[in-house]
């Protein structure tokens, strides 16, 4: 790729929580903790997903593919915010940079893709159950999550490709704890409207259209609810969507609040909080929300328990 501009720039420096020194070790045990949790939780729910025959259905097939997209995403973001916690050098080289922002978008954009897709399988699994089986047969449940996948990446590959349609020739300093394509943009000291046009559109794309896909099928499947007569019909139904619409709202709520709504009056380390709850806290609810909220995941984590103690 040939820069549009000469940058001067070799490294940023990654601000993260460099002005709370008091309690470093504190956070760093704190979210080491939790990306421990967040692994351990997406990697359990993966496995009781491929190893229990109740649970070969596609809901879990997609949730077993939301659990492992979560594992990759968490891990793009943590291991460089607790090396922030334990060390003096704060600097992050551009092309680890780059490659950091390549996969955090990537994986961020299969993450809308995925929930869009899951919202679609509650859509058909409440408003047309007759064919229900029929139509979410294995190979077509294959072949959406591979088109999340790889639009995904594709969108990924054509919004870093406009970096270097851009310049960098100081300040470095990224006013985060991982390279956030925002940043970057307050960086670029030529600025390139054409790529920051194609940047905001791709972006706006992979999370606008899933979210309007979301929020369409889910008044679909409201008023799907609202017509069923008993009212003990109606709690089943929407207990079988309750846990997706849950980690969706966790999702682009904080999004939502993030990149669109007004951002005058609120501080950076506002931001800051913002931005860990979408890339560090809610990979951690998830498997949560789904293992309280859904009876046949306890039973299969019980029968799996029982299973080991009596090999024990």
């Amino acid at each position: 790729m040939q820069w549009k501009n000469e940058t001067s720039i070799t490294k940023f420096i990654l601000l993260g929580f460099g002005n709370l020194n008091e309690v470093q070790i504190l956070l760093f045990v704190l979210f080491l903790v939790i990306y421990i949790l967040t692994v351990a939780g997406n990697l359990l729910m993966v496995a009781l997903v491929v190893y229990d025959q109740q649970l070969h259905t596609p809901m879990y097939f997609f949730l077993g593919n939301l659990s492992f997209l979560e594992t990759c995403y968490t891990s793009v973001i943590s291991p460089r915010l607790l090396a922030g916690f334990l060390v003096e050098d704060k600097t992050i080289s551009f092309r680890d940079c780059i490659t950091q922002l390549f996969f955090f978008g990537a994986l961020a954009s299969i993450e809308c893709f995925l929930l869009a897709v899951m919202a679609y399988d509650r859509y058909l699994a409440i408003c047309i159950p007759l064919s229900y089986k029929v139509m979410m047969n294995f190979r077509f449940c294959l072949l959406l999550v591979s088109a999340s996948w790889i639009t995904g990446f594709s969108s990924s590959v054509l919004v870093v490709g406009m970096v270097p349609q851009l310049s960098f020739c100081g300040p470095n300093e990224i006013n985060n704890f991982f390279c956030d394509m925002a940043e970057l943009l307050k960086l670029s000291c030529a600025k390139s409207p054409l790529a920051e046009m194609i940047i905001l559109v791709c972006c706006s794309v992979v999370t606008l259209i899933p979210f309007l896909f979301i929020t369409g099928s889910y008044v679909l499947i409201l008023l799907a609810i609202w017509r069923i007569a008993s009212s003990t019909g109606r709690q089943k139904a929407f207990s079988t969507c309750a846990s997706h619409l849950l980690v969706v709202s966790l999702y682009y709520g904080t999004i939502i609040i993030m990149y669109v709504a007004p951002s005058e009056g609120l501080s950076p380390s506002f931001h800051k909080i913002l931005s860990l709850m979408y890339t560090v806290a809610t990979p951690m609810f998830n498997p949560i929300i789904y293992s309280l909220r859904n009876q046949e995941v306890k039973e299969a984590f019980r029968k799996v328990v029982m299973q080991n103690l009596g090999m024990i």
